[in-house]
């Protein structure tokens, strides 16, 4: 019996001709019933005008195909870093470009906007905490949407913000506005940072007794190419990294979970997106070797 309360996708394309329409067209055929996306490229702030991205289209393919609006996923660009402020011009760029995600986001009609904490860049952590804490505050005081933003679980890489759930209750309480913000949980992510994600009932118990499990908006599914506490952020595909199937497989049935979007972020194989088969091994709760 299908679990109604699983939802469960992957990234997606958005590109011309088709653009939403495209990146919705592309999780329905891998029978996703959510997707995460970009609303330009993440490596830059150019971005087309709204009314060139077929949304329209898009969300009427949405709910002609009964999918739950507020569980498709926006990923915020990776050029944002907010949590340093010595180079002003990239920090002043980062809320600007995070304010105006916010409303794309909106326009498309998701609710959730992940966002990577950024780094502190050697001004230590709780300086970066400030930078993020200032920035946010900024931001939202302008914003006037419902749009979360859930700030991403990090591998602990260089000067990496996001490793501690600790570190997110810091920033989320110094917050004027706390409902806004809540947590993506990434599975590699918190391996690489040392978690042992076999013990999800551990971590789940941690992150309730810091942030509250209400906090928790997003869980990105992605096995680990690195043993624990490598710090190295490299996803696997399911089932073939050091995480393994039976372990992720947990994750994505782990009744704390159900009910909050489940999104892959796992490597194309020979030039080929898994999706598919990978969303396929999880609904039947069975691996295979498709490789």
């Amino acid at each position: 019996m299908a679990n109604e309360n699983l939802y469960l996708g992957c990234h997606v394309s958005m590109s011309g001709p088709d653009y939403y329409l495209g990146s919705v067209k592309e999780a329905l055929s891998y029978e996703a019933n959510t997707f995460m996306f970009y609303t330009g490229a993440p490596q830059n702030t150019i971005r087309l005008p709204l009314e060139r991205l077929k949304i329209a289209e898009g969300r009427a393919l949405i709910k002609e195909n009964g999918l739950d609006e507020s569980k498709i996923v926006v990923h915020a660009p990776y050029i944002i870093n907010i949590a340093n402020q010595l180079n002003v011009d990239n920090y002043e760029m980062g809320k600007r470009h995070l304010l105006n995600e916010i409303q794309r986001t909106y326009a498309f009609g998701p609710k959730i906007l992940v966002l990577h904490p950024g780094s502190h860049v050697s001004t230590g952590v709780e300086n970066g905490i400030d930078s993020i804490v200032k920035a946010l505050n900024e931001v939202l005081d302008q914003d006037g949407t419902d749009v979360k933003i859930a700030l991403e679980t990090m591998a602990g890489k260089g000067s990496e913000m996001g490793t501690s759930f600790e570190q997110f209750k810091e920033i989320i309480s110094k917050l004027n506005k706390p409902e806004r913000v809540g947590i993506c949980l990434d599975t590699c992510h918190i391996n690489d940072n040392d978690f042992d994600v076999s013990d999800m009932d551990s971590i789940l118990d941690e992150f309730d007794k810091v942030l509250g499990l209400d906090k928790l908006l997003v869980v990105h599914v992605n096995d680990t190419k690195n043993p624990r506490g490598a710090h190295k952020d490299r996803h696997e595909n399911i089932g073939y990294g050091y995480l393994g199937f039976e372990t992720l497989n947990k994750v994505v049935h782990h009744p704390r979970l159900q009910g909050i979007p489940m999104i892959l972020e796992t490597p194309y194989y020979e030039g080929n997106p898994p999706y598919k088969k990978e969303i396929e091994m999880f609904r039947k709760q069975s691996f295979k070797d498709w490789r």
